[in-house]
């Protein structure tokens, strides 16, 4: 019965701790996929000092949302969010990416710093994924 309890309270401490580590590796995922279209969005800015937008397809030398896809990412589009370049990754739905992602979007900032061009999470993330699943560098 010992071992039987030993084994119950191991396994109600690691299961939990499993979820959050597989939902973190699919939300790196997303840093992948936005990591493609960074050096487009970046290049189609310095040459135009405008965002590209490929949200309704095909556009600006930037293939269609749905090409930049992945095994839990269902599309990326390139767009401008309050005067800055943003990348949007959304995520698939229920059963095909763990819960707290399904169908959820992350946003991907791009800055001109006068010459280069950085790339950050939104602080002001509407995603509503929980912050525990992010990394250090995606958390507000």
């Amino acid at each position: 019965m010992i071992v039987v309890a030993i084994i119950a309270i191991l396994a109600a401490i690691a299961i939990p701790q499993y979820q959050a580590y597989v939902t973190k590796a699919q939300f790196s995922e997303s840093q992948v996929i936005a990591d493609g279209l960074k050096l487009p969005v970046a290049e189609y800015y310095n040459l135009t000092k405008d965002c590209p937008d490929n949200t309704g397809g095909a556009a600006d030398g930037l293939s269609a949302p749905a090409s930049y896809s992945g095994k839990y990412v269902s599309k990326a589009a390139a767009s401008k969010v309050n005067g800055q370049c943003a990348i949007a990754v959304v995520f698939k739905g229920q059963g095909s990416v763990s819960a707290p992602l399904a169908g959820k979007t992350v946003y991907f900032l791009g800055k001109d710093n006068g010459g280069t061009y950085s790339w950050s999470c939104d602080p002001n993330d509407v995603s509503t994924i929980p912050a525990k699943y992010k990394p250090q560098a995606c958390r507000s």
